[in-house]
């Protein structure tokens, strides 16, 4: 089994979240699971571009979305291009694979409406968990960090005179994000409480638990999915979707595509274009309402 070196390098050079590399070293070991029990063929390098077509059509035949196929392709692609640079293969399979197509998904978000009602409402901020929870979805919807990026952060990431947020994000890339006022305020509010309720704490992440820990991905998804759930109806209620209202309501207001490209900490413009679907889909309402031949 190759994988090993390819994981380390992911983790080590390429500084890829726990998560992310995760699903890489599962998808990698299914297509050698594949491979072993289709082909009898343990190392993952010899797997040719036909070996390699198969294990697609049989994700499809299983029902397994094309998003999906296309991630674990992806995955694939990294791993064989990694192979080639470090001189383990000659020739690269991937160079004879097609990715299925797959329709472009617009991302979930939540209205305005409603992320005021629950920033405002919904959250009841009288003690220290009251207050976490609060702070947590504020920074989710006022800064539009991932989940991952949410749970390293310090307090020494906050510059209070500046009024700027230090993020780290895919690759270890640092962004700086404008934060409000109201948000500084919230933020020292937290502290404040946090210190009261565990004195003596042995670590520098910001958010901890109930119980004092560090935060963890399934505590934040949970919070987020409770709280959304009283405000909204959509089927998607994870800390993502406070993320793409972030950047949503950043297009709607007239943001431009660049600034929201650096605020979100996309490595490629394209990424960021989805968020102008609710933008164009107004405009063609105001073009459909207003004009003669609308």
């Amino acid at each position: 089994m190759n994988i090993g070196p390819f994981i380390n390098y992911l983790t080590f050079e390429r500084r890829y979240s726990s998560h992310t590399v995760k699903s890489y070293q599962i998808d990698l070991i299914q297509f050698e699971t594949y491979l072993i029990s289709q082909y009898d063929l343990a190392n993952i390098t010899s797997a040719s571009h036909l070996h390699i077509r198969s294990w697609i059509v049989k994700m499809v035949q299983e029902g397994i979305s094309n998003r999906s196929v296309n991630r674990k392709i992806s995955t694939l692609k990294s791993f064989f291009k990694y192979q080639k640079r470090k001189g383990l293969i000659t020739k690269n399979p991937m160079q004879l694979i097609v990715s299925p197509k797959q329709s472009k998904r617009l991302p979930s978000f939540v209205q305005e409406k409603h992320i005021d009602r629950l920033l405002d409402e919904v959250v009841k901020s009288t003690d220290f968990a009251g207050i976490r929870d609060l702070l947590l979805l504020e920074l989710l919807y006022q800064t539009g960090v991932r989940r991952s990026e949410l749970i390293n952060l310090k307090e020494s990431d906050f510059n209070r005179a500046n009024s700027t947020l230090k993020v780290f994000g895919k690759g270890q890339k640092e962004r700086l994000i404008p934060i409000s006022q109201q948000l500084v305020e919230l933020l020292d509010k937290y502290i404040s409480f946090r210190s009261k309720a565990f004195e003596d704490l042995k670590f520098s992440f910001l958010l901890v638990t109930d119980k004092g820990k560090p935060m963890y991905p399934k505590f934040v998804y949970n919070k987020v999915k409770q709280y959304l759930s009283i405000v909204t109806t959509l089927s998607q209620r994870s800390p993502h979707v406070l993320r793409h209202s972030f950047a949503t309501h950043l297009s709607n207001a007239g943001a431009e595509l660049n600034a929201i490209k650096s605020l979100l900490g996309h490595s490629s413009l394209a990424a960021t274009q989805v968020y102008m679907h609710n933008t164009i889909e107004k405009l063609k309402k105001a073009h459909k309402s207003a004009h003669p031949k609308g």
